[in-house]
């Protein structure tokens, strides 16, 4: 899919990303997580809160377009990880359209950010994905994200606990 188009996203694109992140989180949380909570916060909270993020790039937000479609977004910066270093950047969160899954969205978006995070002097990428999610282990693991031992949270989610796990990568 040659024609999908990575740019940094504006405030108009602040409803798309927000019902996109909706969307996407249901279907991957799916059996897993309630679909009450992805209800429990209203659609102009979410997009207030990616308005604030676009407007002040934290994180920054580019999105992946095809025409007028937004086939998904990503958002990276430095590492919010206590005790990490100022060299280390983070992907807060990469979400594509349930169905664009394997369409090469993901990896465009995954491009764009590395380029962005070693513009930004990152040597070092992390991520925390949820253990269950397999497809989304096997995508970054596949970019060349290695799990960290030892760094598995548990955050609950919808009255559940989801447990996370911690994947890093060398930039450049």
């Amino acid at each position: 899919m040659s024609d999908i188009q990575v740019r940094f996203a504006n405030l108009q694109d602040a409803s798309a990303v927000a019902a996109l992140h909706v969307r996407a989180c249901r279907a991957a949380y799916a059996g897993q997580v309630p679909d009450a909570h992805w209800d429990a916060t209203p659609m102009p909270k979410r997009v207030a809160y990616w308005k604030e993020a676009i407007e002040f790039g934290e994180p920054q937000v580019m999105v992946a377009t095809q025409g007028q479609e937004m086939l998904g977004f990503v958002g990276f910066d430095r590492s919010r990880d206590p005790k990490s270093k100022n060299t280390t950047g983070e992907i807060w969160a990469i979400y594509v359209a349930p169905e664009r899954i394997g369409q090469g969205v993901g990896l465009a978006l995954w491009d764009a950010a590395r380029e962005g995070l070693e513009d930004e002097g990152c040597t070092d990428v992390t991520v925390w994905l949820p253990l269950l999610h397999e497809q989304t282990l096997r995508f970054h693991e596949m970019a060349g994200f290695k799990r960290e031992m030892n760094t598995a949270r548990t955050v609950p989610l919808g009255g559940v606990k989801v447990e996370e796990v911690r994947l890093k990568r060398k930039l450049g």
